[in-house]
């Protein structure tokens, strides 16, 4: 026993060594180190907004000029310009004792001016090459603006769409969230943080806000360390091995303890088992918010935070205003608060922003970098890939570029709406909305608009979500006119194109919703336009799945296109007439109705499973709705049509450190070129605790012309089989395994292999 256990103590430090040494000091920071009072290490650990610029919360900073020159401000956030940036650098440069330059920060979570689709939108385009296209791109234009430091991406792993804020990350899958974070990291990021073209990225929330009690903001998560580190931890991770430059912390609990003063997350997690060398930010004054959680007063929640290791306290200036008392009071260390300092100085450092401070300031770089051309083309092209054609009726899509088309919706003629949630840094008003893009795409087709209702008539739902400007405007006419006028259109159109759906502010940051039928007013245009016998497509626009059930079951097409971007209008009309066919798979399963969230698709099997679709008493099931959902995991139609077979497996078993090879063709038997992202799911059979009926382990998109085939191989790696067991160690155990591969989760298309000692 002794034996063993100096045994460990040696490997223990052995690790630790190695960790240690991977984490060199630099000289330049020590020195500066050396140098600083305790009020000016403090001063660092502030990041602040000045206000009057880009909102993303509720409170604003205060003297923000005074506490720059004062040397109380480490960041700022929410300003961008040259000119500005400039003389916020200046203050911290030329007029402090040891002229410790600023870094610039903003929520750049879709695209800088150049907006692209929201992310649950971008993440539907299965397309990592894409993905680090436009975070590449958001870089670009930022850094031409002074920014240097990006608040993105949001890796939460999401399966309650009355959460709003499931429009900002890539939906409920682990292994899809994994990749899509390390794409948009080295996006953000590249190969050189100190390059005037890349920012430093902040992965956030940590961590499991995507599990909020109710799927309300904000609110308690609760949940076994198994499930955290088998579902909601691993994009975090992945972000980290990409070299994510910082972290943001989330405003729930963790195991009871709110996630900003959370030492297990923050330090015995995140440092000690991960070997996080970056830097933590809180979210939005969430040091504050503690006070509110129960855990003690202001200085109390504040040491609380700094113990726990994090480093930076945005804009409720807790750290600035009680660590100098703390300290006194022996609460905390000179060390904790050196610590904190050091990790914020080494990310200027690796900026670049000791060498010049001034770097990412360049008065010719906006005009040259921001929402060009090229860009504008690159959005359209990627939004085209982000829409999923959720249902074909007949053959009314793609449409003809002639005749006469009825386009009936708000939302068919809003500038306001076609950014969507989280764009604080484009302009909606250099939006291509869908009416203008049809005309782009279809000039020669007679164009009959009409609104046909509001988006809602609920006026309190309407306040709400108008907070950051217009996104619902209520006619003067009444419901019953509009419907109307919009009946009329479609009666003299060969075809009715009807935007429906949300406002984008429907959806995002404190946009929880209970409801998510289509507002009652739209529902009854969507059935008048259907009574007309015109074929009707319906292009729906939303920030989340919604509960769809009757349109689906209504004689109409249905185009997803989620809220797309300054292109939004050329690219809609793209789709629309099939210069692009629609590729987009869902990455958050649609639920029938909200009483079946949270509905994933690797769900656990219970003790009592259902074994068909029939109702039987005493198995899982409800009295009132099926199982299933409305739409799985990864369903997305395209023009064409997809023929799976011949699935092939190159070893019957392999051992624990083998790779094993799938193989599948895939032939286009329909009548249009396309694109098909072929996926993979996995389904250990028998392991140590229950597993997922399956888990998604392998995507690749392909391109098909009309009638090609192609084999599509996957390479199973042992990672790939491994888990997180009872004693949280990353384990694959002997056995069987079933592999499914087809076009969405629901696949019956499978083959085995067996693990072996």
């Amino acid at each position: 026993m002794k034996i063993n256990a100096i045994i460990t103590i040696q490997i223990f430090f052995v690790l630790w060594a190695i960790r240690s040494s991977a984490q060199q000091t630099i000289p330049e920071v020590e020195s500066l180190l050396s140098k600083m009072t305790i009020d000016e290490k403090i001063g660092q650990l502030n990041l602040v907004t000045p206000g009057g610029g880009i909102a993303t919360g509720s409170v604003v900073s205060t003297n923000v000029e005074a506490k720059i020159k004062a040397g109380q401000v480490g960041g700022l956030f929410g300003i961008s310009g040259p000119e500005k940036i400039k003389m916020a650098q200046d203050y911290a440069v030329k007029h402090t004792r040891l002229g410790i330059p600023l870094f610039f920060g903003s929520d750049i979570i879709h695209g800088y001016k150049t907006t692209f689709p929201i992310p649950l939108g971008l993440s539907s385009s299965w397309d990592m090459e894409l993905l680090r296209k436009t975070a590449e791109i958001a870089a670009l234009e930022a850094t031409a603006d002074g920014v240097n430091w990006n608040f993105s991406p949001m890796v939460d792993i999401a399966r309650d769409p009355r959460w709003g804020r499931i429009a900002e990350g890539a939906g409920e899958d682990p292994y899809l969230g994994s990749e899509i974070a390390k794409a948009m990291v080295n996006g953000y990021q590249g190969n050189d943080l100190a390059a005037t073209r890349t920012m430093m990225a902040c992965v956030k929330h940590f961590a499991l806000y995507g599990a909020s009690e109710a799927g309300r903001d904000y609110n308690t998560v609760d949940m076994s360390k198994i499930r955290m580190y088998n579902e909601y931890l691993p994009p975090f991770k992945a972000a980290i091995e990409a070299g994510v430059g910082s972290i943001m912390t989330s405003f729930n609990d963790v195991d009871g303890v709110p996630a900003s003063g959370n030492r297990w997350l923050l330090t015995e997690l995140l440092r000690q088992r991960w070997g996080f060398n970056g830097f933590v930010v809180s979210d939005y004054t969430s040091v504050n918010e503690m006070v509110a959680h129960g855990l003690g007063d202001l200085q109390a929640v504040s040491a609380l935070a700094l113990k726990a290791g994090l480093d930076m306290d945005m804009v409720g200036e807790g750290f600035l205003t009680t660590l100098r008392k703390s300290l006194e009071e022996r609460k905390i260390t000179e060390e904790d608060i050196t610590a904190a300092c050091r990790r914020i100085l080494e990310a200027k450092h690796k900026l670049g922003l000791f060498q010049d401070p001034y770097r990412y300031i360049d008065t010719k770089r906006p005009q040259r970098d921001i929402l060009t051309k090229e860009h504008r083309k690159i959005a359209r092209e990627v939004a085209a890939q982000t829409f999923v054609l959720l249902k074909k009726h007949r053959n009314t899509l793609p449409l003809k570029k002639e005749g006469t088309i009825a386009l009936i919706g708000d939302l068919a003629n809003s500038k306001n709406n076609m950014l969507g949630t989280w764009a604080p840094t484009g302009d909606p008003q250099l939006s291509i909305p869908i009416l203008e893009g049809i005309k782009n795409v279809a000039p020669n087709a007679n164009i009959l608009y009409a609104k046909g209702a509001n988006i809602t008539n609920d006026t309190v739902m309407a306040k709400n979500v108008n907070v950051f400007g217009p996104r619902v405007v209520m006619d003067a006419r009444s419901p019953e006119e509009m419907r109307k006028e919009a009946v009329e259109v479609a009666k003299k159109a060969d075809v009715v194109v009807a935007v429906v759906g949300e406002a984008s502010e429907m959806s995002g940051e404190s946009a929880s919703k209970t409801d998510l039928d289509l507002p009652e007013t739209q529902k009854k245009l969507i059935r008048a336009l259907v009574l007309t016998n015109t074929p009707v497509v319906l292009v729906l626009m939303s920030g989340r799945p919604l509960t769809i059930e009757e349109e689906m079951e209504l004689p109409v097409s249905i185009l997803q296109v989620w809220f797309p971007g300054v292109e939004a209008g050329n690219a809609v009309a793209d789709v629309l007439f099939g210069a692009y066919n629609p590729s987009g798979k869902l990455t958050a399963t649609w639920p029938l109705n909200v009483g079946q969230i949270p509905i994933y698709h690797s769900i656990k099997n219970t003790g009592r499973p259902q074994p068909s679709s029939t109702f039987e008493k005493f198995k899982t099931n409800y009295l009132d709705a099926p199982n299933e959902p409305l739409l799985p995991f990864g369903y997305g139609l395209s023009y064409t049509h997809f023929e799976y077979f011949d699935v092939h497996i190159n070893k019957d078993q392999v051992g624990p450190e083998e790779t094993v090879s799938v193989s599948v063709t895939v032939k286009n038997t329909g009548d249009y070129s396309g694109h098909e992202v072929v996926q993979l799911y996995l389904r250990d059979v028998v392991r140590s605790i229950t597993p997922p009926k399956r888990a998604l382990k392998g995507f690749k998109k392909i391109f098909l012309k009309q009638g090609e085939r192609k084999t599509v191989t996957f390479d199973l790696r042992p990672n790939d089989l491994k888990f997180h067991n009872a004693k949280l160690n990353f384990v694959s155990e002997p056995g069987d395994f079933e592999v499914y591969v087809g076009t969405d989760s629901n696949t019956e298309l499978k083959t085995t292999f067996k693990l072996v000692e």
